[in-house]
């Protein structure tokens, strides 16, 4: 009895000096994994119908992942603390001075100008309200959305670890699988290779649809920026593509941008950007993420919020997009347990 004790007092301490050393990795560890996972046919073929072998096939991969994943955050980053802190002003003149008079240039639309005119007087009058509650703290909000955003880009330095360790998983990748099904075998018995295959499928779908999704309205985000003329349209960019794990988060972007381009006078492109944005870059969002996701797991919006949120401030940056994985993997695991259950007949007595 003695030795039972202290053999499952030493397996705790050794599992909880592992966590603990493992711990600073976790985020980066796990979307390494994902990475790998999701991208595991490409590697495949590389290595095997084109005869790269595992080391240089893993090697191609991570160059491949740098170049899609890091280069654009290092890219946007490199001047971005002007440019940020440029922005952050912008926002802070907003909160403090109201949204701006684009009355005048919505007076020239044709027809409907005059009620758009109306209608924006009274949208800012009512916003006008509600900003003055806030208007003292607007230098504190300002700062606050401006370390949102470099916290975002200073994202790098974790996903370069990732992408690192994706190159010993991509190597090592087959023997590791083994031993993962070997241990679900165990532990899960005859449904194991079940449960594998749903996890599989869900956390493929959800990943491709969140990195699809941001790639996606990145890039037609920039593209519209870049036309209509609007400042920093890379920078801009590259944060549509980062926020867009939220349900709402390419509006956050091209509203303003569209409501700054009326402030300038340009009634043309800000209508532009108005009709690019609802039926482009947004409507991306309703066709590339549920094609994607509808393959693994149909996740309720509510949940999709709550993962990307928490995501953040359980794992930080990566958290955007590790917090919806987690949470549908969960979801679906929990929903085809409960599923079997309603299945299978009630015991008789």
């Amino acid at each position: 009895m003695q030795t039972r004790i202290f053999a499952l007092a030493a397996a705790v301490a050794l599992g909880v000096g592992c966590f603990l050393v493992v711990r600073p990795f976790i985020s980066a560890l796990l979307w390494a994994v994902i990475l790998v996972f999701c991208t595991w046919p490409i590697y495949q073929a590389l290595a095997k119908r084109f005869r790269l072998g595992r080391t240089v096939a893993a090697l191609v991969m991570v160059l491949v992942s740098f170049l899609v994943l890091v280069l654009p955050l290092i890219y946007a980053g490199a001047n971005a603390r002007g440019e940020l802190e440029s922005l952050g002003a912008r926002i802070e003149t907003l909160l403090s001075g109201g949204l701006p008079d684009i009355a005048p240039v919505l007076a020239q639309l044709p027809f409907v100008g005059e009620v758009a005119a109306d209608w924006w007087r009274n949208v800012a009058t009512d916003t006008g309200a509600m900003l003055g509650v806030i208007r003292p703290h607007a230098g504190p909000i300002a700062q606050a959305v401006l370390s949102g955003l470099l916290s975002l880009l200073a994202g790098v330095a974790e996903m370069l670890v990732a992408i690192c360790l994706a190159f010993f998983i991509y190597r090592d990748g087959e023997a590791i699988a083994q031993r993962v099904q070997a241990m679900a075998a165990r532990l899960a018995g005859s449904r194991a290779e079940h449960l594998l295959e749903l996890t599989g499928n869900v956390t493929r779908g959800v990943v491709l649809g969140l990195v699809g999704t941001a790639v996606v309205q990145g890039g037609m985000t920039f593209f519209g920026l870049w036309l209509a003329g609007v400042p920093q349209p890379v920078l801009l960019g590259v944060i549509t593509g980062v926020i867009s794990v939220l349900p709402v988060g390419a509006p956050l972007i091209w509203i303003p941008a569209a409501l700054w381009l009326f402030s300038q006078g340009s009634l043309g492109w800000g209508l532009f950007m108005l009709v690019y944005g609802a039926l482009g870059i947004s409507s991306a969002d309703n066709l590339v993420r549920p094609w994607f996701i509808a393959r693994g797991a149909d996740l309720p919006l509510l949940l999709s919020l709550i993962g990307a949120l928490g995501g953040v401030f359980a794992f930080g940056f990566l958290g955007l997009f590790l917090g919806p994985v987690l949470l549908a993997v969960g979801y679906s695991v929990i929903k085809d347990w409960a599923d079997q259950g309603l299945s299978q007949p009630p015991a008789t007595q």
